[in-house]
């Protein structure tokens, strides 16, 4: 380990993967997800959206919450794919560096995010 500062974690973002014949179980976690836990629930985008190679919908939550929200999500998620990772500003090392994964790994595109440090521009 290293001494290097690092970034503070503002919040996080879970990603739910899924595809036409799972739409309907990952709006269900979603939703159930939303209504059980302070958090945020995107849009349930069926097409790839930004990074994500998948179908795919965003819950962003509180930092404090990860506590709740994570374990909840590995006993429910009923084999989608979910991926998790932190707000730090830096979107490129968020997605690249910092994830974690239920489920197998995901190739994303990583092209488009930016690797510069910026402020996290919208609540939690």
């Amino acid at each position: 380990m290293t001494n290097t500062p690092q970034p503070s974690v503002k919040g996080y973002h879970a990603h739910v993967y899924f595809d036409a014949a799972t739409v309907g179980q990952a709006r269900e976690l979603c939703e159930a997800a939303a209504a059980r836990f302070p958090l945020r629930m995107g849009r349930v985008h069926e097409k790839p959206v930004g990074p994500h190679p998948d179908w795919s919908c965003q819950l962003a939550f509180r930092s404090n919450l990860f506590g709740d929200v994570i374990p909840w999500l590995m006993q429910h998620r009923n084999g989608l794919v979910v991926l998790v990772h932190p707000l730090t500003g830096n979107d490129l090392r968020d997605h690249r560096d910092l994830p974690m994964w239920m489920g197998h790994s995901r190739p994303l595109d990583l092209s488009g995010l930016s690797g510069l440090d910026q402020p996290i521009e919208y609540e939690l």
